[in-house]
Order: C-alpha cells, then structure tokens, then sequence
C-alpha cells in the first residue's frame, strides 16, 4: 500500500494570538497619553498639538511659530525679545552666563595649583 497521498493525523498549529498592543506615546508637558490625530513632534519630543505652547506666554504654538532652547519652547516674538533684553542667550533666559562659569572655574583651577 503506498502511504504518500495519505493525510497524517498531525496537530494544526495556530499562531499564537495576534496583538495590536503598542508603546503608548506620552506628551512630553502633561505626560498623558497622545493619539494620532492630536500628535505633534518638535525637536524629538511628542506633544498633544494644545500642549505646545511658549514657555513665557502659554501662547499655543506650531511648527513654524516656534524657536527653541535647551529644550523649552517659545514663540518667535519672544525668543527675539528675551535674547534682545540681555544681549545673549544666557541671561536673557534666567541662566547664568558662560563667561561666569569658566571664572569660576579658573579660580578652581588657581587654589588647586597654589
């Protein structure tokens, strides 16, 4: 008797359970769960498209309203207005200056060597 054209008695495999379980996004200001249709992305940070808004006056924002620093957020006309109240990016937006920083870092170095 030929065997070949015979089904086996083999047990069906079933793929295991398909899952549409995904990371879930989270807004990088109120850390809450971000959907598709509210999702926007600015320097690689998600955000909901309301939760984007300038750090000094909560003014909504866009891709093409903002500017950007140290990872805060602002509108353009403000950007422009704290750089030009102090002349430089530091002070203008409540950091200490670099040129402080490396004085006191020279004087570091000065006590260690005396």
């Amino acid at each position: 008797m030929d065997n070949r054209n015979v089904p086996e008695d083999k047990p069906v495999q079933r793929s295991k359970s398909f899952s549409f379980k995904t990371q879930k996004e989270v807004c990088a200001s109120c850390d809450k769960a971000v959907y598709p249709m509210e999702r926007l992305v600015a320097n690689n940070l998600i955000f909901h498209s309301t939760c984007f808004c300038c750090k000094h006056c909560n003014t909504k924002l866009s891709l093409g309203t903002y500017a950007a620093l140290s990872g805060e957020f602002y509108c353009k006309p403000h950007f422009q207005q704290l750089f030009k109240s102090k002349g430089n990016y530091d002070e203008g937006f409540g950091r200490k200056q670099h040129k402080e920083l490396w004085s006191a870092k020279e004087g570091e170095d000065m006590t260690k060597t005396a």
